[in-house]
């Protein structure tokens, strides 16, 4: 049977621009659909799976970043953030509301295309793993699957993780008590198939430490070692 092709949903209030992105998807084989606010985006994700959503930041009534938060409460699904402002804070701010990578308008459909496939291939791909190692790890009071990409707190209950929050949780827990630098990070956790920047690692580092730690501000897994990155300091066990 033949496996169908990624299903991306195009989210901004530009007439135009959800056409443009529609046609230039759909020409380099994926299924594309397409909403114009976040009560369209809503209804067409309880009607269909998606693959990838990417989303404008700005739109009258609830805005991306709003929609964004939302999404991150039930759903792991990979977001890529349009952005019309190009500043710096706008970017970090839409990091943190759980974007996996964002992209400044103007933009090249070309580069929105690279971002969309970098994402899914960190967000699909099987990793390869040797059979000998455990797909369950333990740390403190949490257990991560490696398979489902999910993690589970002491009660059972299952917390949802971004792409770029798994993919920097899995680097450290796979490295524990080693101190990180942010390009070390950024290296192995993102291998810079997108245009990083220092303050993303340290963005999506507050994001884990707000699911990780009992308390945030006084963080005892994630530790910032100053002038020389992060430090995961729990120990790590099979599940």
């Amino acid at each position: 049977m033949k496996q169908e092709s990624p299903h991306i949903l195009v989210v901004d209030d530009h007439g135009e621009i959800r056409d443009l992105l529609k046609r230039f998807l759909e020409q380099h084989g994926f299924r594309v659909s397409v909403a114009r606010d976040g009560r369209e985006m809503k209804r067409l994700l309880e009607e269909r799976e998606m693959d990838l959503i990417v989303l404008d930041l700005m739109m009258p009534g609830e805005d991306g970043l709003t929609l964004c938060r939302e999404l991150r409460v039930k759903s792991s699904i990979p977001v890529i953030m349009l952005t019309a402002m190009g500043e710096e804070t706008d970017r970090i701010i839409g990091l943190e509301m759980g974007a996996d990578d964002y992209l400044a308008k103007p933009f090249n459909p070309r580069e929105l295309l690279a971002r969309i496939k970098a994402v899914m291939r960190r967000t699909h791909a099987e990793p390869e793993r040797p059979t000998d190692l455990p797909t369950e790890l333990r740390f403190d009071r949490w257990r991560l699957d490696l398979n489902r990409r999910e993690l589970v707190d002491e009660a059972g209950v299952a917390h949802s993780l971004s792409t770029a929050e798994f993919d920097l949780l899995k680097v450290f827990i796979e490295r524990p008590q080693r101190v990180l630098s942010r390009d070390q990070l950024l290296d192995l956790a993102r291998g810079r198939e997108a245009q990083a920047f220092d303050r993303a690692i340290d963005t999506l580092v507050s994001r884990l430490r707000r699911k990780l730690e009992r308390d945030p501000k006084n963080p005892e897994l994630i530790k910032t070692i100053w002038g020389g990155g992060y430090l995961f300091a729990a120990e790590v066990q099979d599940a």
